[in-house]
């Protein structure tokens, strides 16, 4: 058959040249020239492929090359460790021992949070919490069931963090560019713009302290949180403090053993800090801050409050305890940590050493050290409307988020003038509190300066304090706190506790709609608040224990009845 006109030239030669041979052959022809094709195809992508391996080879030296050069040229520029310069003649005999001298010093130079951090981690392993009795169930289930894996995770995070600090390498949570860290060496010249053009934080861990203005701090968050639909990490069990005063554990949060809660943006009720535990629950991205008071003041109002403790109960005064009932001080009885470097003990470090105890700077070092590293802001209760400001800027929000009223504060008449003598016994007998007060009492205003300015906290604090006189107008039926006999809404009067009498507020009768509503927020008591937004968030919850509480009360009135209608109504009083 001849062949097609349509073919090309070439198709039409290998026709002529396969048409005269039997089949077989034919194809073995074609089968060929095809073969030939790809044989010459697979040569030039083996010989791309040699090239781009040879290449790869040769750039990777190049940058092996290079980063050992700037690894040199880091290492040269990072300061020396030792306290001289290395002599250039030094023979490796005198190296050996420089070295060992070295490895010895280290030895007996430990990190001080390495020491810290080990002494909470034996607290917190080798103590079980004494809890209450629902809580105390679940804690047994908990701790049956704990395995030595979890335990080696405990001592990982532990190690890691202590491991982190001694290589001098920042804390492993982000931290915002305006509030790096406390330390003094902070860089000045932070633009105020920028510093409000950030987003507003909504993961807060707020170490609640005692006696500081802590619970008008705890309003603030609870109203953000409030209104920004965020979630609470709450006590266990509807109660009010993280079981204080055992060091905290992730199982004190209500949710976070169920998983019901998978994620929770603000902790601020009151708990002894233990941080990897906290760091199970918070966020990787958590604000960390807290508030620090003048232990002379402190001790005042602590003494007041707490009267009922052990420590303070047989004394007639505070100059009485330290004259007298100090010197029969027993740091083992409960609820006399209250008596002593209280704010030591809140952030979780031992608080009964003397003054003249030879380790007390180290301690106060360590205790420094470790807050520092682990906070990122640092208030001062005596300069609140300073610190509100610092608090705004450092969180990016706006004036009414942090304007607040003083929420569990005294009345004058529960009140004591401090004496110079006695403020010097109180600075003694608080050594270890004194010296962290001081140091960040000072790096409190050199924040300042570095992060607003003094013209410019002026100007903003006059601004906080007129916002602050305008909502006292609008809200407040007196126009100022008064005595818990005349707070005339049951759910808005505060707690009393000790001798202390604790002031609450009336609400302006003729409010209605938002108004309202911002100004009862703003002195709702913090048991009061905190049962609200647990309500909130487990309803379900809420409802059975408001129920159990019900069955409880009832069954309590019914043995009154019992034993005679006057106790009866004692009874119906109390509860």
């Amino acid at each position: 058959m001849p062949p097609s006109p349509n073919k090309s030239p070439k198709k039409q030669a290998v026709f002529s040249q396969t048409s005269s041979l039997p089949c077989p052959s034919r194809w073995t022809v074609l089968l060929q020239s095809h073969l030939g094709n790809l044989l010459r195809l697979m040569m030039v992508l083996m010989v791309l492929l040699t090239a781009t391996q040879i290449l790869g080879v040769i750039f990777q030296c190049r940058n092996d090359k290079l980063l050992d050069v700037q690894f040199s040229m880091i290492q040269r520029a990072l300061p020396s460790h030792s306290a001289h310069t290395r002599p250039s003649t030094e023979t490796p005999e005198e190296r050996g021992k420089r070295r060992e001298g070295r490895r010895g010093q280290r030895s007996q130079d430990a990190d001080p949070r390495q020491e810290v951090r080990k002494h909470q981690k034996e607290l917190f392993l080798s103590s079980k919490p004494s809890l209450p009795r629902g809580l105390d169930e679940l804690v047994n289930r908990i701790l049956k069931s704990e395995t030595n894996t979890r335990r080696a995770q405990l001592h990982a995070t532990v190690q890691s963090l202590d491991l982190a600090n001694e290589l001098g390498s920042p804390n492993s949570q982000p931290r915002p560019p305006s509030l790096n860290s406390n330390s003094e060496d902070s860089v000045p010249g932070q633009n105020i713009a920028e510093v409000r053009s950030c987003r507003p934080k909504k993961h807060i861990f707020f170490l609640k302290t005692h006696k500081t203005a802590s619970s008008t701090i705890l309003n603030i968050l609870y109203r953000y949180g409030d209104s920004q639909n965020l979630t609470f990490a709450l006590p266990y069990n509807m109660h009010s403090q993280l079981f204080y005063p055992n060091l905290f554990a992730s199982y004190f949060v209500e949710g976070e053993q169920s998983r019901s809660k998978k994620k929770f943006h603000i902790m601020c009720n009151h708990l002894r800090l233990n941080l990897p535990e906290v760091r199970k629950v918070m966020p990787e991205d958590s604000f960390y801050f807290s508030i620090l008071r003048n232990p002379v003041d402190m001790m005042e109002s602590v003494f007041m409050y707490y009267k009922s403790s052990p420590a303070f109960v047989k004394s007639k005064n505070l100059d009485d305890f330290l004259g007298n009932g100090s010197s029969h001080f027993n740091m083992s009885l409960p609820g006399n940590h209250y008596a002593r470097n209280l704010l030591s003990y809140d952030f979780g470090f031992d608080n009964n050493i003397a003054a003249d105890n030879p380790g007390l700077e180290k301690m106060a070092s360590n205790v420094i050290t470790a807050i520092q590293h682990d906070f990122q802001l640092i208030l001062i209760s005596e300069h609140f409307d300073e610190s509100m400001i610092l608090l705004k800027y450092a969180l990016c929000w706006s004036l009414d988020d942090v304007v607040s009223f003083r929420l569990n504060s005294r009345n004058q008449g529960s009140r004591r003038t401090v004496s110079s003598l006695t403020a010097d016994k109180i600075r003694t007998w608080n050594a270890l509190d004194w010296r962290v007060y001081l140091h960040f009492n000072a790096t409190f205003w050199r924040r300042v300066d570095t992060l607003v300015g003094r013209e410019e906290m002026k100007r903003e604090v006059a601004q906080l304090q007129e916002r602050r006189a305008q909502l006292t107008r609008t809200c407040l039926k007196e126009g100022r706190a008064v005595d818990p006999s005349q707070v005339k809404d049951t759910e808005l009067k505060p707690f009393q506790y000790g001798t202390a009498v604790i002031q609450g507020y009336n609400l302006n009768p003729g409010l209605d709609g938002p108004d309202r509503t911002f100004c009862q927020k703003l002195i709702t008591p913090e048991l009061t608040y905190t049962k609200a937004l647990y309500t909130k968030q487990f309803p379900e919850l809420a409802a059975k224990h408001v129920q159990a509480a019900r069955k409880a009360a009832s069954k309590h009135q019914a043995r009154m009845n019992q034993s005679g209608p006057g106790k009866a109504k004692e009874a119906s009083r109390t509860v």
